[in-house]
């Protein structure tokens, strides 16, 4: 078997982009805006839209847009606040879209 020569990564779909690193995948079993999301703990490359307070499936957040830093693409969001206890795990989390993201260096 062939060894990885580096950290396994996610890029921006459209611009190849850097954005995530597959070790900080949260979870797997998240809903963006067009279907499966993923929940990072981290990501970069990456600028905010401005916070707004939005109705997603687990609830009130206050969330912010997040864009590739390259080709200025949504790729999905950042959770700023979460209202309801349960949730907040996920402040400070960031959700990549399946669709808007790409396996790079596997």
């Amino acid at each position: 078997m062939a060894e990885s020569l580096g950290p396994r990564l996610y890029s921006c779909s459209n611009c190849r982009n850097r954005v995530s690193l597959h070790d900080d995948i949260i979870s797997k079993c998240f809903q963006g805006r067009n279907g499966r999301a993923f929940l990072f703990s981290h990501a970069m490359n990456i600028t905010l839209g401005p916070k707004e307070d939005r109705h997603l499936l687990s609830g009130l957040h206050t969330v912010a847009d997040i864009y590739c830093a390259d080709c200025h693409q949504v790729l999905g969001w950042k959770y700023e606040r979460a209202y309801e206890v349960s949730q907040k795990y996920k402040e400070g989390k960031f959700i990549l879209e399946k669709a808007k993201i790409v396996k790079e260096d596997w």
